[in-house]
């Protein structure tokens, strides 16, 4: 797995990310993580989701971002 995207039911933030995220060709695999599963991880992004992570580089972009936003993390994260 190589991108998690950690977020949480009912959020439309959240959702506004995963659209974004999918709609980009160089994410092929995104793994959703519910924060409210994991009681560090609401700790962690409580007031920050939708969070995107590379898990490989765990280079992190918060929301908002847009499009080339997106892209320029991508490429970013790119070894």
């Amino acid at each position: 797995m190589t991108w998690v995207l950690y977020s949480t039911d009912g959020c439309h933030l959240c959702e506004d990310a995963r659209a974004l995220i999918l709609a980009n060709p160089n994410i092929n695999e995104l793994k959703e993580q519910d924060i409210i599963e994991d009681e560090s991880l609401v700790e962690q992004y409580r007031y920050s989701i939708p969070v995107l992570c590379h898990e490989p580089s765990q280079q992190r972009i918060n929301w908002p971002f847009d499009a080339s936003q997106l892209e320029q993390f991508i490429e970013s994260c790119a070894c």
